[in-house]
């Protein structure tokens, strides 16, 4: 159910607050911030805004700002995302930063962000999440020689934001704003995805599918294993079209289908692959071409964005930036995939992205099975995705303690 703020959303927020601070997060289980933040709570019943110092204001996006603050009393840092709920409201985006909390709320995985409280003033609203003091990968890549990763860094990289979108598609979340300002590194150089306020929620009911059961021919003989998610409600909340109207559809007007999300459908497969939203969301350069042609989109359009992400951090540009926006989208759907002949890289990476970046999204890499297709790719043999967590990451020392 989609709602406005009332004195009642006030009522529900506040017991939401008050549960998030108590979810038990298992990889988070001895993480000494819960236990700051939860003694602040025993102690003073709530936590608000007085509870913090601010230190400096991190960055902004469309919805509201981010700050670095210092729980008073402590050493523990934390990200304060601050929405202005008038500007919100004035601007249609309520719908938009209550996706984003209630997403926040669900999630627990290593590389996707911890929501510690949720508060509400008579101004703002407040999420309290965790601090990546390195900075995101984009600034990271500018500071690299060249300009651009190794191709073994890019392959950790995005090693990690590959099992975090397959985990948000297991719990029926489409992310639709993946580039390297939104992976935040993390001070032991693991990386964390952030801003979830343009993703889009459905219903999902993911089984375990042997592969004898679907019609393709299996790359391996792993099975698909899904875990059955148990935090989401079945429910779809659709994010406001932010983007000017579409003008590359191929359909005339009487023959498309009419612009509400339908993500509510349930997907036989572990990834919302049937979900179709017809929002036309996202970073022009990132879009795909089911977005652009606005003839409903689902959890295929994160692969594409994927694709865009790996040539990114390879090659300092993405493959169909124009000289303008309107450009951008004709190269997306017009241009072919080409690589800058500068830049040497492994057959295996090429082929990836060869596979990923594919016009029609039913002959993609990753239309069968999502995530587990694109793990079984020779790019990344030799990844032990059990214990990715467990590798160790140099993280260059002038990215390190930029809180303090």
């Amino acid at each position: 159910m989609c709602r406005g703020s009332t004195s009642s959303d006030l009522n529900d927020e506040s017991m939401c607050s008050t549960l998030s601070s108590n979810i038990n997060k298992p990889h988070k289980a001895n993480d000494i911030m819960w236990e700051a933040i939860q003694a602040v709570r025993t102690k003073d019943g709530a936590l608000g805004l007085n509870h913090f110092r601010l230190l400096k204001r991190l960055g902004y996006g469309d919805i509201g700002s981010v700050y670095l603050l210092e729980l008073s009393g402590t050493k523990c840092y934390f990200a304060m995302k601050v929405m202005d709920k008038a500007s919100l409201a004035s601007r249609n985006k309520l719908l938009r930063a209550q996706t984003e909390r209630e997403i926040l709320q669900c999630l627990d995985h290593p590389f996707l962000p911890t929501l510690y409280a949720h508060f509400e003033t008579d101004e703002f609203s407040c999420l309290v999440m965790e601090f990546c003091p390195a900075g995101d990968l984009h600034t990271l890549r500018q500071r690299q020689p060249a300009k651009h990763f190794t191709e073994q860094a890019v392959n950790f990289y995005v090693a990690e934001v590959l099992l975090s979108l397959e985990y948000l598609h297991m719990l029926g979340i489409v992310y639709r704003d993946l580039k390297p300002e939104n992976v935040l590194v993390r001070e032991d150089g693991h990386i964390m995805l952030s801003d979830f306020d343009l993703s889009l929620r459905c219903t999902v009911s993911p089984t375990l599918i042997r592969s004898s059961t679907l019609e393709f021919e299996p790359l391996r003989k792993n099975p698909v294993y899904c875990a059955q998610p148990d935090c989401i409600e079945p429910s779809c909340v659709a994010p406001m079209t932010c983007f000017s109207p579409r003008f590359f559809s191929s359909k005339s007007k009487k023959d498309r289908k009419p612009k509400n999300d339908t993500g509510n459908q349930v997907s036989p497969l572990p990834e919302p692959t049937n979900a179709r939203s017809m929002s036309f969301v996202g970073t022009h350069e990132y879009l795909a071409p089911e977005i652009i042609k606005g003839e409903g989109h689902g959890s295929a359009v994160d692969w594409w964005t994927f694709g865009i992400f790996l040539y990114e951090l390879l090659f300092c540009k993405t493959p169909f930036k124009g000289s303008g926006n309107r450009a951008t989208l004709f190269d997306v759907i017009w241009q072919p995939l080409r690589f800058p002949e500068s830049n040497v890289i492994s057959s295996a990476a090429r082929d990836l992205i060869r596979g990923l970046l594919v016009k029609e999204p039913e002959h993609s890499l990753a239309n069968k099975r999502g995530a587990t297709e694109i793990k079984q790719h020779p790019f990344f043999e030799g990844v032990n995705w059990a214990l990715i967590r467990c590798a160790t990451v140099q993280v260059p020392r002038k990215f390190r303690n930029r809180s303090k």
